[in-house]
């Protein structure tokens, strides 16, 4: 059996605490592993890692190699020049495992990698049932029992019992309020977990019906020699989710019931619903002193979160934004998010903190013509070899010992001494001792973004 963990997407919904930059599949809330992590951990229980392909973004590729690397010697991620939904990442994946792996009528698990699940022993029996399913032909789809009317998920309608599941009757989007209230009493209906199973000639087959438009340009990729994705190719798929493209359209299918505890980290909410709760029903992350709240989530990533009498209320602060809404609107934050998009505001793309491999870095000051930033070079870590087009640089050591390599020369920098970095010299930072690297960097220039960087070496593959 053969696995896809889908690693891309933005979590949106999450916002501010997921950006496009740093989405939710990548977070650790109030855990000590990111929900990547936990995926990968509970697929690799079923699968051999070896057959296990998470599929990124390449703008996420660092960050979820890095996440996967930590527990696991040898992680397969793949990238996508740029995100195009679902269905072209399953597609591409596929024609991945049958190249790679010669593979035509094996079994494979698609999965997201923002799912919470605890009973492991009831996820790898469903998953069985699912493959039995799968190995007799079907499209395999995974439905969960409606706990309560949910508006932000679609629904399966199933019809009659076969061996192993049902077969599906019907996909239903997300619904209203009284619709999702009929739902939960309907007993053919599913929550659509987002998981899905099937033979990879029996996937190849229905794309090609369902959607040619996919199957033509994937069928020409050929992973045999190397595992980039032409971008000049990957731009003519269509931007379509998996049950659009196929799941809807197909008649081979069927759902295998999930029986399992799931949810879908898709919503503050969902972290509400998960998380431990005190005698008033609050939970509180972070620094936060409350009077008198019920039912309300309290979220400080950096600041003293006070609150006095909220109800039913998520309360989200991070060092550039602060998220206000009710419990029962969650699903509107989408909205700021997009619409923070449109305005070209950095609030949606970026936090003020951002997590690379080799350590973090912090935007502390920025005006006309400069940017000051705090700097964190973990252990053993390194920055890549790079220049800059448009911009200089002057380090400053707080704490830790540096290593700076400029233009071929070595040099060693301790607390309090300094370095200029001209523009387009050929530069590193680098942290071979035991303590954490701390440094102040100052850039000048007329364009002080993260793209100005041309990169030559690279021990996390951005090159």
């Amino acid at each position: 059996m053969y696995s896809i963990i889908l690693a891309g997407g933005s979590g949106s919904r999450l916002w501010p605490l997921s950006r496009e930059l740093y989405p939710k599949q990548l977070l650790n809330i109030q855990n000590k592993e990111s929900l990547l992590q936990e995926t990968y951990k509970r697929v690799t229980d079923i699968i051999s890692p070896n057959n296990v392909i998470s599929i990124t973004n390449t703008k996420h590729l660092p960050n979820v190699k890095y996440q996967l690397s930590k527990i696991s010697n040898a992680p397969i991620v793949i990238s996508e020049p740029e995100s195009k939904n679902t269905a072209p990442a399953i597609a591409v994946s596929v024609k991945y495992i049958m190249d790679k792996y010669n593979s035509k009528d094996d079994v494979v698990l698609v999965v997201p990698s923002d799912h919470k699940i605890k009973d492991l022993k009831s996820f790898k029996q469903s998953v069985k049932e699912g493959e039995k399913l799968a190995k007799e032909g079907y499209i395999v789809t995974f439905g969960v029992k409606p706990e309560y009317a949910e508006t932000g998920f679609g629904y399966i309608k199933v019809g009659s019992e076969i061996e192993h599941g049902y077969k599906v009757k019907k996909f239903e989007e997300k619904p209203n309020s009284n619709t999702a209230k009929k739902y939960l009493s309907d007993r053919t209906m599913y929550w659509n977990s987002g998981m899905f199973m099937f033979k990879v000639d029996v996937f190849m087959l229905e794309l090609k019906k369902t959607a040619p438009d996919i199957y033509d340009v994937v069928s020409k990729f050929n992973f045999t020699k190397s595992d980039d994705i032409p971008y000049t190719n990957f731009n003519r798929m269509p931007n379509i989710s998996i049950d659009y493209a196929v799941m809807e359209k197909t008649k081979n299918i069927a759902m295998a019931e999930l029986k399992s505890d799931w949810i879908d980290v898709g919503s503050w909410k969902s972290i509400y619903d998960v998380s431990k709760k005190d005698i008033d029903d609050n939970v509180k992350i972070g620094h936060v002193l409350d009077i008198d709240s019920k039912g309300s989530l309290m979220y400080s990533s950096s600041k003293l979160v006070a609150t006095v009498g909220l109800e039913d209320t998520i309360l989200v602060e991070t060092e550039d934004a602060v998220l206000a809404c009710k419990k029962d609107r969650v699903q509107d934050v989408k909205q700021i998010f997009e619409t923070l998009k449109q305005q070209h505001d950095n609030t949606q793309m970026v936090h003020k903190t951002v997590y690379r491999p080799w350590g973090f870095y912090t935007v502390l000051a920025q005006g006309e013509g400069f940017l000051t930033k705090l700097i964190q070079v973990n252990p053993a870590q390194k920055l890549s070899v790079q220049s800059h087009n448009h911009r200089s640089e002057h380090w400053v050591v707080l704490s830790g010992t540096a290593k700076v390599v400029l233009e071929g020369k070595e040099l060693i920098l301790s607390p309090g001494h300094s370095v200029d970095i001209a523009v387009k010299a050929v530069h590193s930072l680098q942290n071979p001792f035991k303590e954490n690297l701390q440094i102040i960097e100052v850039q000048k220039g007329d364009l002080l973004i993260e793209e100005d960087i041309i990169r030559y070496e690279d021990i996390y593959g951005r090159v």
